[in-house]
């Protein structure tokens, strides 16, 4: 079974947000990370990037398929995470502690509509 965390906050179509002020950390998760395979490419925004809830934001490609990236909140990307650049096989190795983007939330009353823990889980079934 896939790694879920307590305390954060899941999409449907498998992204994450660990929430921190007013600030979210958005990254997939250990299930889509397990299905996808060998991660082989990130495609990121840019800084100062809007993000809108829902909507595409990114992909990942590994040796198997490609997979759009849809952003769980709105808000202003501040921040992307470099080091996958380098090394997109890090997803792979801890797909949370290997955020892909960090957001600066427009409307922190978006995160109600997403899954719990306990929610993800099921649907990872």
């Amino acid at each position: 079974m896939a790694k879920v965390i307590e305390g954060l906050y899941y999409s449907e179509s498998h992204e994450y947000v660990k929430v921190e002020g007013e600030y979210g950390y958005v990254g997939i998760t250990d299930y889509a990370q397990s299905q996808l395979g060998n991660v082989v490419y990130v495609d990121m925004p840019e800084v100062d990037d809007e993000v809108t809830a829902g909507e595409e934001f990114g992909a990942v490609e590994s040796v198997k398929a490609a997979s759009d990236l849809f952003s769980p909140v709105t808000g202003t990307v501040v921040a992307i995470n470099d080091a996958l650049e380098d090394a997109p096989e890090l997803i792979n190795q801890d797909a949370f502690e290997n955020w892909i983007i960090k957001v600066k939330l427009a409307d922190p009353s978006e995160l109600d509509n997403l899954l719990t823990a306990n929610d993800y889980e099921a649907i990872c079934k």
